[in-house]
């Protein structure tokens, strides 16, 4: 069962208000997903949207004009039928839009590591004053994931501080997707996006147009929506390593619903993927290692573990040697 918890409350409520949350974090994020309360502003969301759902109208030849080569799906446009599910063997029927924020060239992480850092690469000249909205909306969406991970480490056991370090500076990306009406789609066998789980901390989803959104559990494929207002937090497989597998990293996918007389329909989502910085080393936190729990994984970069990702979506290519 997804919960819904209140991360206001957490920062400025009591102590017992306080345990409330982090308890409830905590059972939520067994399945891999929880709904919290944010105050990231409706007009913010409108106006991001609003210009996305522009971009992604434009023909594909001027949305091609935006790829950014070298990127790995990682800045830019990425075109439908190029990102596959691990394990999947039909690519997803989605064009997604990526960007992040602005690092230096002469920033030591870009320096050390040039495949995850990635100049912003936004079609101003195709939607005047999408830059100055899609940048605040990753500054905005960060914010929040970062003071979400304090309820997280306070889950965990850690000082509510732990993953402050851990994430400053990371690559963290904001992907919008648009999936077509799966009538377009060229051959059966494609879905929106097929099962898989996130590679990073955590993931957020501020808002979708519509349904399709679902978690794997024990019993099948469930729904995901969060109640209005609400903000959608779902783990990914950095953060079930660093917690020895207390917390998993949720499987799900995106699927178009049946709808009477909505044959056609498409889907918008935004989605923001929160990093570690890539020199950090995971390893299992000694407070989820037990006699009941023993360690699980090994010790892994997460830049490594993020490249090995990448190639195993296809978003690595051979030949982007």
């Amino acid at each position: 069962m997804i919960l819904d918890v209140d991360l206001l409350a957490f920062e400025h409520g009591s102590t017992p208000q306080r345990r409330a949350v982090t308890d409830g974090v905590r059972r939520s994020l067994g399945t891999g997903f929880v709904f919290t309360t944010h105050d990231i502003g409706s007009d913010l969301l409108d106006s991001a949207y609003a210009m996305l759902a522009t971009l992604f109208a434009l023909p594909t030849e001027a949305k091609a004009r935006w790829i950014a080569p070298g990127s790995h799906g990682q800045s830019g446009y990425t075109g439908v039928l190029v990102e596959t599910a691990a394990g999947s063997s039909a690519a997803d029927w989605k064009e997604m839009y990526n960007w992040g924020a602005e690092v230096s060239a002469a920033h030591p992480l870009r320096q050390r590591y040039p495949s995850h850092y990635h100049d912003p690469v936004l079609p101003e000249a195709d939607v005047p004053g999408i830059t100055a909205v899609l940048t605040e909306f990753h500054r905005r969406v960060l914010d929040l994931q970062r003071r979400f991970l304090r309820i997280v480490a306070v889950a965990l056991g850690c000082h509510e501080a732990f993953f402050d370090d851990m994430v400053l500076d990371g690559s963290h990306l904001t992907r919008a997707i648009h999936y077509p009406p799966m009538a377009t789609a060229p051959a059966a066998g494609h879905v929106w996006a097929a099962e898989h789980r996130d590679i990073n901390l955590i993931t957020a989803l501020p808002r979708a147009s519509g349904p399709g959104l679902q978690l794997r559990t024990a019993d099948g494929w469930a729904d995901v929506i969060a109640p209005d207002g609400q903000l959608v937090i779902n783990s990914g497989i950095m953060l079930e390593r660093l917690s020895n597998g207390l917390i998993p990293a949720g499987r799900h996918r995106v699927v178009a619903p049946s709808v009477p007389g909505r044959p056609g329909q498409d889907r918008y989502s935004v989605v923001q993927f929160c990093h570690p910085a890539p020199w950090f080393v995971l390893s299992p936190l000694a407070s989820c290692v037990s006699a009941d729990r023993p360690l699980r994984y090994g010790t892994i970069e997460a830049g490594a573990l993020l490249e090995r990702t990448l190639w195993d979506i296809n978003l690595i290519r051979p030949d982007d040697a």
